[in-house]
Formats: structure tokens, C-alpha cells, sequence
């Protein structure tokens, strides 16, 4: 059966959960994030050897371009055909190139390039001491002035030097060395004892070079990476770095291959599951290697560790593996009453590990740990999707990849919370906008039950910025795409692989198209156990390109861009077997907190000066009725979706707000679109969202605040987001009136109401009985600071943080909604504060400062406990002529 033709059926059946490659033993693979040496800046007259190949020049900036304007055609450049580092970095991708014939040959001689600092004498001592992740760039300074808004005005360019000393002991002499980058921003270098070993110039992908030809074992073994990342490169912020973990992995030379284990389960039901293990092992040795490969299936704990004894063993492999060569052997055992993994709430993340064992005369040399997960996935082009032969709706959001003050150096916790706040929202899915992650983001949504659909690019051959990824689509897009397959397959919670988005190929027809047939095969070929798309923000339904993708994924079409009618109908009439996804849906602008008036009696509006926006101070409405002018408003996104119940779901643009592309005033630092600020704090749309995607659990949510002396007598609207479906409104204990929602309406709104101070309160009603209540004081003179840390006990690991809340509020306790002072913060013991933010768009002090005004009301701290130092630590907060806060923590 052709792989177009098993498409067709629309049923996949379950894969696993790679999670962390583990060597023979868990010492063989280490972190190596401690002990770095970083520098800025290349040394002097060595910045035009060391570049990996000739960018052009940027004509015309791109910021501030609208963000779903029609990509560019590439400019064509003239290259040298000497002097760049391009043909070593090349073969560093040799492996993922499916045909020989295409893969690059490393050259015969070294690179004549050799700046002192790559020796291992070279002193270092005035170069500053970090810790991986590092992100350079998140420090700022931001930039106040300039083309810089879509990048976050934070100068993530620029070359940047790490270096570290290696510990190899010369009992290591005679295995293969490994070098494991989770990703680094960007076109990285990497250099071992002066040659340079390979590198990876996409910023996103994890990588491995192999380092055995260059270490000395027992000698002194000098690394030193180069980064490159170009200014004008994104349409967000990038971050710059070595951003991510880095690992050193010491292996047999006959040892499983990298990202070399694959877990699938192509008959799944409650009673009985098929697992299917295939595992390749390559032999770096000089001879050929037989050996015996065995593997046992142990079900996992919500910790993640083994509980009980093996519930299945798989058939013992024999195998030769000729020398330099690689080989795959493939296993499967019958599980019965297999325990299902699942999206929560409706079903349960549930997990196995499988351990695998390649031995050699009877010796173990090497262990492999693979969980993965046992379900079944179905897409149907009327009802939706399936899971485990339950229909989920897809309830999702996009996020970027920083962690707001932290930039984009991973945080294992400060991800989870991201993930946390969703799940309380109602969220399920999660899209990977638009980049592979940090492969522990994914092992975060494996074990919490979020969907994923995994995305590799944001442009293919045309561009969107003048240095973005098109510069080098055409050498690396197959090294690329199959590096994120490889490493992201075996993960249950991935649900759908993306190959781009909104990229410039769906205006070019049938040349378009070709290239997207190039990736889908590319992807099928690495896994056909999952369907492709491409999100789509202009192809229509008689273009080329959208016949080519499994599944039909739109970008705002759905709901109508701008004076465009929806597209919905047009689609599904057109691909009556594909299911039909919305990508990117609303992308709904507001600042939390920031109320404007007048507000139109309308459901959804472009940001206009003096409707719903306020270009001088930069700030957008928080009514929650305006948006992007190719988007809309949550209500009526949701009414395209009710009127079309084929539709699969969504992902709403964004889950929270992101450094970079301030749509719609680049002078700010953030975007507007999050659900949540970038301080993690709810927006009022938070609610609106939490009443459609958790309608049982009862809520009443009244904007906006009630503190407006200047507004005494005026019109000031009252409106409520409830999973309820009537509701009566109270001032000051008088009705205004008792409403109900009409069909395709997800708010109710009282928009007359005359403000006066005191209390505005509403009963909500389900059914005809009382659902929930919600309340809103006026504020008097702000008085007090009140602190909440969202954990009180947190790990002595320099990793593990602690987020404080600080609010503002009068002396009874009532939160003073417009207060802005500016307020101190102090950390004493055994932790230290990491950053700070109040969600404000436009605040461009450091997120590294102590001092920071309340936005509205809040401001936020992040503490962690100083490694290995435990005991209690102090947080205090104060501000002048306010009562302080304090938080006591533990670190343990």
C-alpha cells in the first residue's frame, strides 16, 4: 500500500515516548551545563573566517510588517567559493540525508581559521562564568529605539563565544564521545582541541557531533562553540545562546544510535495492545559485532519511575553489525488490559518504559530506557478527533518558546507552570509555534496529558524576514525535518506533525505544492503513524498545496480574515475526508487590567485609535473585544467553529504573550495576544475561555474593575464571562436587569450601566437554577502588599524556582486595580531572586532589576534556592508608604 494510500484511512494507531537517551549507564550520558566561560564577539579580524556562509544584505527592515503579510522571494547572493565554514557544517548532517549521494564529504583538511581562543592555553579568566541554559540576550538592555519591536528590542545578534574544558579520563580510551546539544541560537560551531568539529546552524534543533576523532582521553580537552544567530532572523523573540542542555554521552563503540529506539503500537484496544520495538545500533568499532538485543516493558508511575515488575519481555534479537556500519532489529510482545495513555481530564497520561539491553559475548554494553505510551489516535473529517475511540475536542493553545522574564533558556518548572495555568483554563493541546521545542517540554506534556501538535518551520524557500531560516531551507530542510522526527516520534502526546506555517509556498501553485510533498514524504517515511499538515493563512481550497497535507489546518480563514467570509464551509466541501483544524483562531489583543472607553456594542474589532486601543500609551482594551486585523475575538472565532461542528478544535493565538511582535505597536517589548500576560498572569479572557472549555465547573467573572472616580455618572459597561447561561447584574444591590445568552453568544453584557462607586455583583444561572456569583469593589487608597508564592518548598538545585505573586490593595483587602508603585525586592538565606515583571507590554526595564512598578495592581518575583544551599529563604516586598509583604520558602 502507498503511503498516500494508507493516509487515506484516517486511522493511526498509537506510538511511544523516547523521553531522555540513556547509555549503559546514567553516568555515561552527563549534563556538562556547569563550568562555561562566555564572550561576546568574535577577536578582531577573525569574524569573516568563521562564518558559515554569505548572508545578504538587509535592504529594508522587516519589523513591524504585517504579521500575515505574503512572504518574500528569496534574494539571490553571491558566494565565495573559499573561505566559509559551510562544507564542515554541512556534513554534520550526513546522517539524516536518506540518499548517499546527497550528503556532503567532509573536507580532507581542516579549515585554515585558528583564533587563539580555541587553544586550550588561551586565558579565559576575563570572560564571565555561566550556567547552561543561557540565554545572553534576556539581560538587555532593551532597546527603546529602532526597528527592534519584532524581536522582542532585546539584540539577540551577534557572534558569541562558549568554551569549557572537558573531562575525558583515559580509561575512556577506545569509546565513542558524544556531544548533545538540545539547541543553541543559532549557525552553532563547534570546535575540540583547535578543529572544528561540525556544527548546526538552525537554532531549534537538538544535534549530536560526534568528538571521538578530536579528544584526547586523559589529556586536556579544550570546547569551544561559536554562535552566530543574524539580527532580522525571526518574527519573535529568538533568544541567543547556548539556551538549552547540553550532554556529554560516553558509549561502547557498538551502541544503540542516537534517537535510534522506536516504540509503535499499531493494534490498540482497552483489552489487548500490540508493541512494536525497533532499535538500531551502530558499530564505530573496527569489527564486525554479534550480538544479542533484549528488551522489557515495565508500566510507570505519574514520578515518571518504574513500578512493579516487567509486564512483558520481548523475544531476544541476534544480530551482526559489520564495522562502521549501522543495523535494526525489531521485536513485539501482545500486552493485555494495557493501561492507555490519554488527554486529561476525559482520560489518563498513562505510560511504560521499555529497557533495552544490547549485549556481546554474554556482557551487557550498552541500556537504553524508552517510555512511550500505548494509544490510538483516529481523525474524522465530520466529528473530529479520536482518542482511544473517544472524541476529544481539541481545546488548544500556540506558545512560543520563551518563558517570558526568563527569555528562552529552558526551565523544566518554570514550563510546567505555563502548562499548569493552561490546564486550569480548560486547555488540552498545545501547538509548537513554530519550531521543534525543548525536548523536556515534551516529556512534560507526556506526563501531564497535553496534545502537541510538534511544527518544524516557520518558512520554507520564501521569506518572512530578510536572514530568516529561507537562507538555508534548500541545504538543510531534510537534516532538519527528520532530526525533529527522529527525536520526537516516540511521544505519546504528539498527535500531528506540522511542516510549516504560513509560509510563502501557498502562493506559488503547483511549485508550492511540490515542495510540500517533498516534506510530507520526508515525514512519512520517518513515521507513518501520525498524518502532516502545514498551517495556512491565505491558500484556498482550490489551491495545490492544500491537497497535499493529511489534514486541512487554517489560520484565522476559518472564522473570515478581515472583510473575507469563512472558509470552513469551502474546505470541508472540497476535502469531505480530511479532518479540518484551526491552527491559529482569534488572535484577540489586550492589556491585563487596561479598560478603554467607549466600548463599541460590537462582538469582535480591529485595535483603532480611541477603539480599543491608545497608541500613546501603547495599551489595548481589556474588554476582550478587539484583535489583530486578520484575527477576531474569541466570540466570534467561537461562532465559526458552532456554525461548522466538523471542525476538529483549535489553537488560539496565544496561550500567553511572548517576547517580540507587539501587533499593534512595535515600541512595546511583548505581544498583546496571550490569554495570559507574560508575567503569567490571567487576562479577563482567561475566564471567557475557561467557561466554554470547562463548562461544569461553575463561574462568574464581572469586568471591569470598579474603581473610576473620574467616571462617576458616566456609562460604563459591565460584562460577564460564565458557564452559566443567564445571569442578573447588581450596583450597589440594584438590578440591572436579568439576561440570557442567545444561540451563538458566549458572554453577557450590560452596556448602560451608569458607574457609580460601591459594588457591581451578578448571579449566574444553569438551567434555570443558581450557578455561581462574582463580585467587584471599588478600591480606596492603596495600603498593603500582599504576597503568594505558588510553591513554598522548592529543589537546592539552582534549577527549581519559585514564582511570587505581589499584590496591591487597599486596607480592606480589595485589590487596587490602577496602582503602578514601585515596588522592592529583597531575598535573604539560601535562594536569590532571578527576575522580575509585571505583564506590562511596554515596561522595558531589565528583567534582572530588583525594583519594578505594579502593572495594574501586580507585579511578579522569581526565586530559587542557591545550588546546593538549603534552608529557608526570605522574600520581602516593599514600596514606599505601603505595608510589605513577606514569603518564607524552603529549599531541600
Amino acid at each position: 500500500m502507498k503511503s498516500g494510500d494508507r493516509l487515506n484511512t484516517h486511522r493511526y494507531i498509537g506510538v511511544g515516548l523516547l523521553g531522555l537517551t540513556l547509555a549503559a549507564h546514567a553516568a555515561d550520558r552527563h549534563s556538562i551545563n556547569d563550568g562555561w566561560r562566555f564572550q561576546r564577539g568574535d577577536p578582531q579580524g577573525y569574524s569573516e573566517q568563521l562564518q558559515y556562509d554569505v548572508r545578504p544584505d538587509i535592504k529594508q527592515s522587516a519589523d513591524g510588517k504585517v504579521a500575515d503579510a505574503r512572504p518574500d522571494e528569496a534574494e539571490k547572493v553571491q558566494r565565495p567559493v573559499e573561505g566559509l565554514l559551510k562544507p564542515w557544517i554541512l556534513a554534520s548532517g550526513n546522517a539524516f540525508m536518506a540518499d548517499p549521494s546527497k550528503r556532503t564529504p567532509r573536507p580532507a583538511t581542516d579549515p585554515t581559521v585558528s583564533p587563539p581562543l580555541l587553544r586550550a592555553d588561551f586565558n579565559d579568566a576575563g570572560w564571565r562564568a555561566v550556567t547552561l541554559p543561557h540565554d545572553w540576550a534576556i539581560e538587555g538592555p532593551f532597546l527603546a529605539t529602532g526597528p527592534y519591536g519584532g524581536m522582542g528590542r532585546l539584540q539577540t545578534w551577534g557572534p558569541a563565544w562558549y568554551r569549557k574544558k572537558l573531562d575525558i579520563p583515559a580509561r575512556d580510551k577506545g569509546k565513542s564521545i558524544f556531544l548533545d546539544i538540545d539547541g543553541a541560537m543559532s549557525y552553532a560551531s563547534v570546535w575540540l582541541n583547535g578543529r572544528l568539529v561540525g556544527g548546526w546552524p538552525y537554532g531549534y534543533n537538538s544535534f549530536r557531533l560526534d568528538l571521538t576523532p578530536y579528544v584526547t582521553p586523559g589529556g586536556v580537552n579544550q570546547l569551544a562553540i561559536r554562535l552566530d544567530n543574524p539580527a532580522e532572523s525571526a518574527r519573535w523573540y529568538p533568544g541567543a545562546g547556548l539556551y538549552r542542555n547540553v550532554w556529554l554521552t560516553v558509549a561502547d563503540p557498538v551502541h544503540v544510535a542516537h534517537w535510534g529506539a522506536v516504540v509503535r503500537t499499531p493494534q490498540v484496544s482497552r483489552e489487548a495492545a500490540q508493541v512494536e520495538l525497533a532499535v538500531t545500533v551502530d558499530n564505530d568499532g573496527k569489527d564486525a559485532a554479534a550480538l544479542e538485543v533484549s528488551t522489557q516493558l515495565y508500566a510507570l508511575g505519574d514520578d515518571g519511575k518504574r513500578t512493579g515488575a516487567a509486564v512483558a519481555t520481548l523475544p531476544v534479537q541476534r544480530m551482526s553489525v559489520a564495522a562502521g556500519a549501522s543495523a535494526t532489529v525489531n521485536a513485539a510482545a501482545r500486552m493485555t488490559n494495557p493501561r492507555l495513555w490519554g488527554p486529561l481530564p476525559q482520560q489518563r497520561p498513562h505510560r511504560y518504559v521499555a529497557v533495552t539491553t544490547v549485549s556481546r559475548n554474554g556482557k551487557p554494553i550498552d541500556t537504553q530506557e524508552t517510555p512511550f505510551g500505548i494509544r490510538s489516535l483516529r481523525f474524522d473529517a465530520n466529528e473530529g478527533l479520536f482518542v482511544n475511540g473517544e472524541k476529544i475536542m481539541i481545546n488548544g493553545v500556540n506558545n512560543h518558546h520563551d518563558l517570558g522574564a526568563l527569555g528562552a533558556a529552558f526551565n523544566v518548572r518554570a514550563a510546567e507552570r505555563q502548562l499548569q495555568i493552561l490546564q486550569e483554563m480548560g486547555a488540552n493541546a498545545v501547538r509548537m509555534s513554530h519550531n521543534p521545542p525543548a525536548p523536556e517540554l515534551l516529556e512534560l506534556t507526556d506526563r501531564m496529558g497535553i496534545l502537541v501538535l510538534d511544527e518544524v518551520f516557520d518558512s520554507w524557500e520564501r521569506k518572512k524576514t530578510p536572514l530568516d531560516f529561507h537562507l538555508i531551507f534548500p541545504d538543510w530542510h531534510e537534516q532538519d525535518l527528520r532530526a525533529m522526527l527522529r527525536r520526537d516520534r516516540n511521544h505519546p502526546s504528539i498527535i500531528l506533525w506540522s511542516a510549516g506555517n504560513e509560509v510563502g509556498e501557498q502562493y506559488t501553485g503547483e511549485a508550492g505544492a511540490a515542495i510540500s510533498k517533498r516534506l510530507l514524504s520526508i515525514a512519512r517515511e520517518e513515521d507513518p503513524t501520525r498524518p502532516v499538515t502545514n498551517a495556512m493563512n491565505y491558500a484556498k481550497s482550490d489551491f495545490p498545496l492544500p491537497a497535499t497535507l493529511d489534514v486541512i489546518s487554517l489560520n484565522y480563514q476559518g472564522a473570515g480574515i478581515r472583510s473575507l467570509p469563512g472558509q470552513f464551509p469551502n474546505f470541508h466541501q472540497k476535502f469531505p475526508d480530511k479532518m479540518i483544524l484551526s491552527t491559529e483562531s482569534a488572535s484577540a489583543l489586550s492589556s491585563r487590567g487596561e479598560y478603554q472607553f467607549p466600548v463599541p456594542g460590537v462582538s469582535s474589532a480591529p485595535v483603532r485609535p480611541g477603539v480599543g486601543g491608545d497608541p500613546k500609551r501603547q495599551q489595548v482594551s481589556a474588554y476582550e473585544l478587539f484583535a489583530a486585523d486578520f484575527g477576531s475575538s474569541a466570540d466570534r472565532s467561537w461562532a465559526a467553529q458552532d456554525q461548522n461542528p466538523y471542525v476538529a478544535g483549535e489553537f488560539v493565538w496565544t496561550g500567553f504573550d511572548y517576547l517580540g511582535e507587539p501587533t499593534p505597536y512595535y515600541g512595546a517589548r511583548s505581544s498583546y495576544s496571550g490569554i495570559i500576560d507574560l508575567a503569567g498572569f490571567p487576562k479577563d479572557r482567561y475566564y471567557l475561555y475557561q467557561a466554554r472549555w470547562r463548562p461544569e465547573l461553575p463561574l462568574a467573572h464581572l469586568l471591569p474593575h470598579w474603581t473610576w472616580p473620574e467616571r462617576v455618572g458616566e456609562v460604563t459597561p459591565v460584562h460577564l464571562f460564565t458557564s452559566g447561561d443567564e445571569a442578573e447584574l447588581f450596583v450597589n444591590g440594584k438590578s440591572q436587569g436579568r439576561k440570557k445568552k442567545a444561540p451563538y453568544e458566549y458572554r453577557l453584557r450590560w452596556d448602560y450601566v451608569v458607574y457609580e462607586p460601591g459594588e457591581i455583583s451578578v448571579v449566574a444561572y444553569k438551567n434555570g437554577k443558581e450557578w455561581a456569583r462574582d463580585s467587584v469593589k471599588t478600591a480606596q487608597a492603596a495600603a498593603v502588599l500582599e504576597a503568594k508564592a505558588d510553591r513554598s518548598t522548592i529543589a537546592a538545585d539552582g534549577q527549581d524556582l519559585s514564582f511570587i505573586t505581589v499584590r496591591v490593595a487597599d486596607a480592606n483587602g480589595v485589590t487596587a486595580p490602577r496602582s503602578d508603585q514601585r515596588i522592592r525586592f529583597t531575598v535573604e538565606g539560601a535562594g536569590e531572586l532571578v527576575a522580575t515583571d509585571n505583564g506590562d507590554p511596554t515596561n522595558l526595564e531589565s528583567f534582572k532589576s530588583s525594583e519594578r512598578a505594579a502593572f495594574n495592581g501586580l507585579v511578579l518575583a522569581i526565586v530559587r534556592a542557591k545550588p546546593g544551599q538549603r534552608g529557608a529563604i526570605t522574600v520581602r516586598a516593599s514600596a514606599p508608604g505601603l505595608r510589605e509583604a513577606e514569603v518564607q520558602l524552603r529549599s531541600k
